[in-house]
């Protein structure tokens, strides 16, 4: 049988386990963290952390990554908005800025771990890699929302694109008469899962310096997406003639060039723990506690300074202490 010259669309979006429908879209994010997570544990554990932190900066910061990534969308694509009353949060029917997830994800992640007193800049370095992993299996979603496609194409590996999904995706009505497309979600899941790969090569193989590998995924992300922003057709906020993201890329890509740069031209920090050592804050209470017992044990000074040692006997005033006991009984004799 001959093989179809082309990228066919899966039939379904959702199947059902009992009364619960399960949207691809979402498991696949859902995948996408769990990696994300184990990936990062292993990685802040290689660099002396501890790998429980991972969970709990995970239980802060996917949520807010979620909920910044929904309301940059709600904000950018407002066209795109389902027209129920609960549109504005309907994210398993797509729709997550990975901008706003990433801003605000890191924000509250960041809070958290100088909650925790843990080195920033290093924990950003060991996360780099694992969120372009989890981009990378969330694009999966999209190639079940048949969504994120890019211009027509012939090309062999061309995305079949169903014309009701077409119509719904705001491509330009001139598009709308092709069937198969520039799989844009394809191109992205292989650019996140190299980006990530020479990523966690530079942290073995180059003395980087924190955040380095941070700065170079916002830098290589944001680069790749001004190539992908250049071929995607679906409905978008467009400013004299590009795409609102477009903009974004090309600042967030000169941002993390800059940043890099600099990150590596400061001197290299004095060595330090990446965490507190354990008990540090119960070692530093008991030295103020015992310092505290010791000067109310102690007695005090007298006012202008510590107590001078008596003055030794000036020679033939000795005191009756000092005499010899040969002097005392002649004293007493003569008495």
């Amino acid at each position: 049988m001959a093989m179809p010259a082309y990228l066919p669309s899966p039939s379904i979006n959702s199947f059902n386990v009992g009364p619960l429908v399960i949207h691809f879209y979402a498991l696949m994010y859902l995948v996408g963290i769990t990696v994300a997570v184990i990936i990062t544990r292993r990685r802040w554990r290689a660099v002396g952390g501890n790998p429980d932190l991972v969970g709990d900066i995970a239980l802060w910061g996917v949520p807010a990554g979620i909920i910044g990534g929904r309301i940059y969308f709600d904000i950018t694509t407002p066209m795109d908005i389902p027209h129920v009353w609960y549109g504005v949060f309907a994210i398993w029917s797509g729709g997550l800025g990975i901008w706003g997830g990433i801003i605000l994800g890191a924000l509250v992640s960041i809070w958290r771990l100088r909650r925790h007193g843990v080195n920033v800049t290093q924990f950003m370095d060991a996360v780099a890699p694992a969120l372009l992993v989890a981009q990378g299996i969330g694009r999966i979603g999209n190639y079940f929302n048949k969504e994120l496609f890019g211009r027509p194409t012939t090309l062999p590996w061309g995305l079949e694109i169903p014309y009701q999904y077409r119509v719904s995706g705001g491509i330009p009505a001139q598009y709308l008469h092709f069937a198969t497309f520039q799989p844009t979600f394809l191109y992205e899941l292989i650019f996140d899962f190299a980006w990530a790969g020479v990523l966690v090569w530079l942290g073995h193989h180059r003395g980087i310096k924190p955040p380095g590998l941070f700065a170079l995924y916002v830098f290589g992300y944001s680069a790749y997406r001004i190539f992908e922003e250049s071929l995607r057709v679906d409905s978008s906020v467009h400013i004299f003639g590009l795409r609102l993201n477009m903009y974004i890329a090309t600042g967030l890509a000169i941002v993390g060039a800059i940043w890099f740069y600099r990150s590596q031209r400061r001197p290299a920090p004095a060595e330090a723990p990446v965490e507190p050592p354990a008990g540090a804050v119960t070692d530093v209470a008991s030295d103020v506690a015992s310092d505290v017992a010791s000067d109310v044990a102690s007695p005090p000074d007298e006012p202008g300074g510590p107590a001078e040692p008596p003055e030794a006997p000036t020679p033939g005033h000795a005191s009756a202490a000092g005499q010899d006991p040969g002097d005392r009984a002649e004293e007493q004799t003569a008495s």
